[in-house]
């Protein structure tokens, strides 16, 4: 072991904690495949990998910097979680859409949000907007079809009758009763059928899928689900445990949603206050978070909590937020302890906000590529720049200096956001620490 406060790396443990995503962790493997093999060629540097025995995790070797460097890094798993809450039917669905939406109206929650930025709030308005307008697509076609057959049926019936010389006893009322037992037959399956083929088809507009993720956020109003708190003393555990190997640095990386978890993981880290003089560096980097999300409602106290306990931590190595303007998805350069309402009167060491700035680390080639795929400048962070600036996330989890040491002396970007916006800011919790 080394001791605290080393600022070069050897060797190193990097958790990376994704975001509400029902895939299996060998999607970020091979992203960090293609994409640092890029990097490295418009760097100009070397880093190879190769799969690690368990399904979560791969190795790394780079020769950075003049430094050979090896990293181990695993993907801290939920998406087992992500696919439970994404069982719902369409019902639930619908359900949920309303429960959301009411929970973000009337907390004030949704206004307090746009303050900070219109992107995000854009971006959670998205799949409401278009799970409504598939309900009313479908309603409508329905309704044309089902009107269209009641009206057929009786034409043809009553003209039938009328050829035969038979005139049955009924009135214009029972006609019309007729016409609305067709519409129904016809309205109800119809409609479903519809709903039905936009749920098949979700992978083209994401509706379905962000609705469960928003849902997901607010089912508690703020606080975590009981299988969230669990799988965090899970990744505790084994982040306790890689602080007892023989490396330089443990790095954890919480991106989009998982920029949450990484959070509350850290702070329940500092709480165990296992730590010793020869342990390695902790550090902490948030890429293209939501914390807002969370922290803004009524009962995420928790959350609140740990953003304030980390913003003062000694404990603490180091803690980097990236952001990017042009990432709509995420609240950029919002400073998630400042704009929750918990940073402290004096102290506040953490986080480091910083910019990614695509316009000016990207080609505009590329980001003429990019534009209109929102997802994919969410997922930026993780992905080669072409002209690399400050942040460059295979330098950062591959390179032979620690988070601290590389951002020595870097002040926050001056657009960073530091006014508080919440409306609820309270950090009481009964929650025990395990």
């Amino acid at each position: 072991m080394t001791q605290r406060g080393k600022t070069h790396v050897a060797r190193r443990r990097v958790f990376y904690i994704p975001g509400y995503d029902p895939h299996p962790p060998r999607r970020y493997r091979e992203l960090y495949r293609s994409e640092s093999r890029k990097q490295a060629e418009i760097a100009r540097y070397r880093i190879e990998q190769k799969s690690d025995r368990s399904d979560t995790g791969w190795m790394v070797r780079a020769a950075i910097e003049g430094a050979t460097v090896q990293s181990k890094i695993d993907v801290l798993v939920w998406n087992d979680l992500v696919k439970g809450s994404m069982k719902a039917g369409i019902a639930g669905t619908y359900a949920a859409l309303l429960k959301t939406a009411w929970i973000y109206l009337s907390t004030g929650t949704l206004r307090r949000l746009s303050w900070l930025a219109k992107g995000p709030v854009l971006a959670a308005l998205y799949p409401v907007a278009m799970l409504l307008a598939q309900l009313i697509a479908a309603m409508l076609v329905a309704s044309a079809l089902g009107s269209f057959a009641g009206w057929l049926v009786v034409a043809g019936v009553s003209g039938l009758v009328g050829l035969v010389g038979f005139e049955p006893d009924v009135q214009g009322f029972g006609w019309a009763l007729v016409a609305a037992g067709i519409f129904w037959m016809i309205f109800l399956p119809v409609t479903i059928s519809i709903l039905r083929w936009f749920r098949a088809h979700d992978d083209k507009t994401l509706a379905y899928y962000l609705m469960h993720d928003y849902a997901y956020t607010a089912s508690r109003r703020g606080a975590y689900p009981d299988e969230i708190e669990a799988r965090l003393v899970e990744f505790r555990h084994r982040i306790e445990a890689a602080m007892r190997e023989d490396v330089d640095e443990v790095l954890i990386v919480g991106h989009s949603s998982g920029a949450l978890l990484a959070v509350s993981l850290m702070a329940d880290l500092v709480r165990s206050n296992r730590f010793h003089e020869t342990a390695p560096e902790l550090s902490l980097l948030t890429l293209g978070q939501v914390i807002p999300m969370l922290s803004f409602l009524p009962e995420a106290r928790r959350l609140r909590r740990d953003l304030r306990l980390l913003s003062t931590s000694d404990d603490l190595g180091f803690w980097l937020d990236v952001s990017a303007p042009g990432d709509g998805c995420s609240f950029a350069l919002a400073d998630p302890v400042s704009v929750s309402g918990v940073a402290p009167r004096s102290g506040q060491k953490w986080p480091l906000v910083i910019s990614a700035a695509f316009s000016k680390t990207l080609a505009p080639e590329t980001l003429a590529r990019m534009r209109y795929r929102y997802f994919k400048l969410h997922f930026q962070y993780l992905c080669a720049f072409d002209r690399p600036g400050d942040f460059d996330y295979f330098r950062i989890t591959a390179g032979p200096l620690t988070l601290a040491k590389r951002f020595h002396g870097r002040r926050s970007s001056q657009s960073r956001i530091d006014v508080p916006a919440s409306r609820f800011t309270s950090t009481t919790t009964s929650a025990t620490f395990q």
